[in-house]
């Protein structure tokens, strides 16, 4: 498998474009519940949903990719038809919402189910971007990542156009982008010519990835990263209403909402772009540094101007997404090419598995600290990913032969 010619230049790109197309249609899934999450708590009669549709979205991509890990699906399996499949699966799960009684537990179990197969969109896109690509593997994965975060501020876009769209749009839409997406790549997109399957089902394997000291570096200034990425994200809206005093009518908000969190995919391609001269750990560091200071400056800062919100926000929202798939290239080069999926999954799963702890942390924060006190304090995790970052680095460069796999 690994031995198939490189394709040309031109076909990588128009390969690479329609993966980064296919990424962003399918990952526009992620969000559609908190886009709906208004109307959902006036149906159901509650409130505060947000934070738990986040949490079992995200639950499910945690155990989504710990199944295809474990099982080494990715490495195993045709990358691109696991793609397809997955697709579909995910589209159906959140279709059947428009289906079954709404009801808490129905919203919650139709996200959940979304979110496992997540789990084989996400890591298995930038498994077939490694595939693809040698030379250049963080700008190919800041624009697939890039794509990621613009699916992620599809549904906003959708709510800030102020179409008066019911939920069951918010639902349908995103899930016809997913379908469209898994057909794209199933049939589209060969395996790459650097791919090398996996001889089997290795149990071993995931213990020996655990003693990489490469990839264990790369690993904590990821998870510092995803400490605060998808909380801030839970918790903008309520952010931009505190800092603007409320002033803002709701298309308004959806539009600032979609603005900050659009402008983190076009950093993280941005990103990729300048790795390219600098490397992948120069604009990891830069974007993770940068966004612990935005969130330490807020913790700080008794007041924004009303005039200085939104260029804060933008600058926030570029910072916290541009070091994702730098963090990504820095794991799937610490690793062969015959495990890259399992570990990119792996390590995706369990960032994510952060994020419910960080979003319930400061859920549970809100109720006796401002909002700009308990989303501030996300600048806990940057400073705890960039110490094991660079700490884990000097281990590995006094131990070089202490790499694992």
């Amino acid at each position: 498998m690994g031995n198939r010619p490189s394709p040309s230049p031109s076909r990588n790109l128009g390969i690479l474009t329609v993966l980064v197309l296919a990424q962003f249609m399918g990952t526009s899934l992620w969000f559609a519940g908190n886009a709906a999450a208004p109307e959902m708590e006036v149906l159901l009669g509650e409130t505060g949903l947000v934070p738990w549709i986040t949490s079992a979205v995200q639950l499910g991509f945690i155990l989504g990719t710990f199944g295809y890990a474990f099982f080494q699906v990715a490495d195993r399996f045709s990358p691109s038809k696991v793609f397809l499949w997955s697709a579909v699966a995910a589209a159906l799960a959140n279709l059947s919402l428009l289906f079954l009684p709404m009801q808490v537990e129905v919203l919650l179990g139709g996200r959940f189910l979304t979110g496992v197969f997540l789990g084989g969109i996400y890591p298995v896109g930038m498994k077939i971007a490694a595939d693809y690509v040698e030379d250049g593997l963080g700008m190919a994965l800041g624009f697939l990542v890039g794509a990621l975060v613009l699916g992620t501020s599809f549904p906003f876009l959708l709510q800030a156009l102020d179409w008066n769209l019911s939920y069951p749009l918010l639902f349908a839409v995103p899930s016809g982008l997913a379908l469209v997406a898994g057909g794209l790549v199933g049939f589209g997109i060969p395996d790459g010519p650097y791919r090398k399957k996996s001889a089997g089902l290795n149990l071993r394997l995931i213990p020996r990835l655990v003693q990489n000291r490469n990839l264990q570096g790369a690993v904590g200034g990821y998870f510092g990263h995803m400490w605060e990425l998808y909380t801030f994200w839970a918790f903008l809206p309520l952010l931009i209403t505190f800092l603007t005093k409320d002033s803002l009518t709701s298309a308004t908000q959806s539009t600032w909402t979609f603005l900050v969190i659009a402008a983190g995919g076009i950093s993280c391609a941005l990103g990729g772009l300048i790795s390219k001269k600098v490397g992948s750990a120069q604009v990891a560091m830069v974007s993770l540094v940068g966004s612990g200071a935005c969130g330490l400056l807020l913790l700080l800062l008794p007041e924004i101007p009303l005039v200085a919100v939104l260029p804060f926000l933008l600058l926030w929202g570029i910072l916290v997404t541009a070091d994702s798939p730098q963090f990504s290239t820095l794991v799937a080069q610490s690793v062969s090419p015959v495990h890259r999926g399992t570990a990119l999954t792996l390590v995706n799963g369990l960032g994510f598995g952060l994020t419910i702890i960080s979003i319930q942390v400061t859920q549970f924060a809100a109720g006796f600290l401002s909002p700009n006190q308990f989303i501030g304090l996300l600048c806990i995790g940057p400073v705890v990913g960039v110490f094991l970052f660079f700490s884990s680095r000097r281990f590995s460069r006094k131990n070089p032969a202490d790499q694992g796999i």
